[in-house]
């Protein structure tokens, strides 16, 4: 559906604003859907065409439920794709359409120019019918329960990938015959130098432990992968026994999961940048006095907290605009850190004004969520926004602040952020206990894995490996392997393993 003259005049209006002000971002297209088509799009997570799944009328089923019955309802959806696509609910109230587009306008310019999106799909519209149009094809040729079962077992594993992946060396497949074996020649590496300083550049001593070291390598068998992958995924599709139309799923997933990570990357920069802009807009600009009352409804409704979640909308609002104030008034650097006059720390203002506005774009350019809060998260803001950490307490049978301390607030966010709070896991041997079995190795951040979901891991990764596969980890501080044969688990020890 197309826009009103009204809305069309608002979009023109608004994209004039976000541009004067800075904004970068691709062409953006608008499209008005009543509550069910936007339903339906955002079940398919804004895209127009999904591959068919029961997840995606799972998650229509519950949006459906929740806008019947006035527990929420979508205000935006924008899609990062050149150009952008944004969806507007036709029953939506007129200054809710401008809050909006204002939002949409903030997401579009952090999509173009934050540093993690650089690598993402910007035709990802096509590529997913392209995803689409194969998955179908392959359900009418092998049957819809069989390939929707095996796709159950890839989306189970899509976030066992490596979110830094697309920014380092690409990992290369080597065949066997490329791999070294106990045949290869040992060849010891010596520095250049003349002859009367060769003892001194390359000692004996030094060459001899090359040798042995050499020696004892040569006797073990190929380690496969030399060194360990993080990315599961592609190890799997590279390695694993698979027919060819399941191998084009799990690249598919794999695909996908690549396309949205940076969206789990910066969730609190990317909603807390896009409310700056539609807050700056409407109230500077857009918004007439008749608009007023109805945008700070709107926006209060959005910028609200519930007990234990952080709301990312308002966290990274805040601490954009903490950012922009203290660079304001070069509340910054080594002199200000330094400064130990409390009352002239409450008035220092070094009259900088710009230079916050200027910082917010550095930091929307080259952060995520992870850098953001490790690096703005401060005290002052941790006092002002009354932040806090709490624990259960056995004692009294209730949840009670624990702290009020910077250093134990930035470490449970950062704790949530890290590897988009998803366990850190590597493909360390494809051959374990040379039987052709895979060990998985989780590196352990202070929290045990959850056992009931370690197993269903390792069951959906037998189904793809088709082969036992093994996790090791730690239990209460204890190191150990959890292996999977098909039929049983099993768990002992790492030392004993």
């Amino acid at each position: 559906m197309n826009l009103t003259k009204d809305l069309m005049a608002a979009k023109e209006e608004i994209e004039k604003h976000a541009r004067a002000f800075g904004l970068d971002f691709f062409e953006t297209h608008f499209e008005m859907l009543e509550y069910d088509g936007l339903n339906e799009v955002a079940a398919f997570s804004g895209f127009p065409t999904r591959y068919p799944h029961w997840r995606h009328g799972m998650v229509y089923e519950e949006l459906l439920k929740s806008y019947t019955y006035g527990i929420s309802k979508i205000y935006e959806l924008v899609i990062n794709n050149d150009p952008c696509i944004a969806y507007l609910m036709v029953s939506n109230d007129f200054v809710s359409q401008k809050l909006v587009m204002a939002h949409v306008y903030g997401h579009c310019d952090f999509f173009k120019n934050n540093l993690w999106f650089s690598k993402t799909n910007r035709r990802m519209i096509d590529q997913m019918a392209n995803h689409a149009s194969r998955v179908r094809r392959y359900r009418d040729h092998y049957g819809h329960e069989k390939v929707e079962q095996f796709i159950d077992v890839c989306l189970s594993l899509e976030n066992l990938i490596d979110v830094m992946l697309p920014f380092t060396k690409q990992p290369v497949k080597k065949d066997a015959s490329q791999m070294e074996d106990e045949t290869s020649n040992i060849e010891i590496t010596k520095l250049k130098s003349k002859d009367y300083m060769d003892r001194f550049i390359n000692p004996p001593e030094v060459l001899r432990k090359q040798r042995e070291d050499a020696e004892k390598k040569k006797g073990q068998r190929p380690k496969f992968p030399e060194q360990p992958i993080k990315d599961v995924l592609w190890f799997l599709i590279n390695y694993a026994p698979l027919r060819n139309w399941q191998r084009d799923i799990l690249t598919i997933v794999r695909d996908e999961a690549y396309y949205f990570a940076p969206q789990r990357q910066t969730k609190i920069m990317n909603e807390g940048w896009a409310s700056y802009w539609h807050s700056t807009i409407m109230t500077t600009k857009a918004a007439t006095s008749a608009d007023i009352v109805d945008y700070a409804d709107h926006h209060s409704a959005t910028m609200g907290m519930r007990p234990g979640v952080i709301n990312p909308y308002k966290l990274g609002l805040e601490l954009y605009r903490d950012i922009e104030y203290r660079w304001d008034r070069g509340m910054h650097g080594p002199e200000w850190e330094n400064c130990e006059d409390i009352h002239k720390k409450e008035t220092w203002d070094t009259g900088e004004r710009g230079a916050g506005r200027k910082k917010l774009f550095e930091v929307r350019k080259v952060y995520h969520d992870l850098g953001f809060v490790d690096t703005f998260l401060t005290e002052d803001f941790c006092k002002r926004a009354k932040l806090f950490t709490y624990d259960y307490n056995a004692q009294t049978g209730q949840y009670e602040i624990s702290s009020r301390e910077v250093k134990t607030i930035r470490q449970k966010l950062l704790r949530q952020l890290t590897n988009s709070g998803e366990p850190y896991i590597t493909v360390e041997d494809g051959n374990y206990r040379n039987r052709g079995e895979m060990l998985l190795v989780h590196r352990h951040d202070g929290f045990d894995l959850d056992p009931q979901w370690s197993k269903e891991t390792l069951r959906a990764l037998h189904k793809v490996w088709n082969r036992p596969v093994n996790l090791a980890t730690k239990v209460d501080g204890k190191d150990q392997i959890v292996g999977f044969d098909g039929k049983d688990f099993t768990e002992g020890s790492k030392a004993k393993a």
